[in-house]
């Protein structure tokens, strides 16, 4: 939402002062509690996540572009942002690295565009079709483990792309997950992919619920013949820990693009994108992400 803010503020030209006022707006709006995960069609998390701080970054900005004022000093002093977050604040952290550390580098990029418990089993999954060239017919039974969390999340769920075993199904299925193979809801009926579910356990994993890097998971795989595969991924691809190639990156940003704006259009932004530097005007995206 700070984020947001910034961004609406710089755009509103607001001063200082005004600065400091957006910044107190923006905290007073700033909310959430995680019973989102209920929600069956994951709408409240799409607004509890970008939605909603978006709205609120935008709506503090819009307020003091138009003259409210507000406390000069949200984030010190008493009862400030970080009092209300925390019984023993530490806010000179947020100084630590200063022009140094760039968070950005560290940002996380999905590798699978499913739910985030589903990554690493997918990860598992993915290398070891390719490591034995894996067919479904092949496996007898898969048993699959994460956090407890992670597999409450996803255990059986309507949803395609946050369904454990349905989207280990169509990996097993497809040899690789797309958005659209995510998220055809059709293919949950599809008899075959039934078939492969059938195979599949979902197990929550002590040893996984406290384990650090978080959201870890470990496919266990029994073949026909006999013979045992297990695989265990500890850093999710697309993580800071394990990043995506670039290949990878521009592979998922086309994926994601062409349905709606064309693949001619798709690689021309994407090239774009990936010159960004050498861009004499930002103004000259605008072509290429009109839909």
């Amino acid at each position: 939402m700070f984020g947001a803010a910034a961004a609406a503020g710089a755009l509103a030209g607001l001063n200082e002062r005004q600065a400091r006022h957006l910044l107190s707006f923006s905290a007073q709006q700033a909310s959430g509690i995680s019973c989102w995960m209920r929600d069956e069609e994951h709408i409240e998390k799409a607004f509890d996540f970008g939605g909603m701080p978006a709205r609120n970054g935008v709506a503090a900005a819009t307020m003091v572009a138009h003259g409210f004022t507000g406390v000069d000093d949200v984030f010190a002093g008493e009862r400030s942002f970080f009092v209300a977050y925390g019984r023993a604040p530490d806010p000179e952290a947020l100084l630590r690295g200063l022009g140094e550390t760039y968070e950005i580098i560290n940002t996380n990029i999905k590798r699978w565009p499913v739910g985030s418990p589903i990554q690493a089993p997918l990860d598992c999954l993915s290398f070891l079709i390719k490591e034995n060239s894996l067919k479904a017919d092949d496996v007898e039974k898969a048993v699959v483990r994460v956090a407890h969390q992670g597999a409450n999340t996803t255990d059986n769920r309507a949803m395609p792309d946050i369904c454990m075993q349905h989207m280990c199904a169509v990996m097993l299925l497809d040899g690789s997950v797309s958005f659209k193979s995510a998220h055809e809801e059709k293919r949950m009926r599809d008899r075959r992919i039934l078939e492969v579910r059938k195979k599949i356990e979902l197990q929550g994993d002590d040893a996984l619920t406290g384990a650090m890097p978080s959201r870890q998971g470990i496919v266990e795989l029994r073949l026909r013949g006999g013979r045992a595969l297990r695989h265990h991924t500890k850093a999710v691809r697309g993580t800071a820990e394990n990043p995506m190639t670039r290949a990878e990156v521009d592979a998922k940003g086309y994926d994601l693009m062409a349905p709606v704006i064309g693949k001619v259009r798709a690689r021309r932004l994407c090239d774009a994108l990936w010159n960004l530097e050498h861009l004499k005007d930002v103004r000259q995206l605008r072509s290429l992400l009109r839909n």
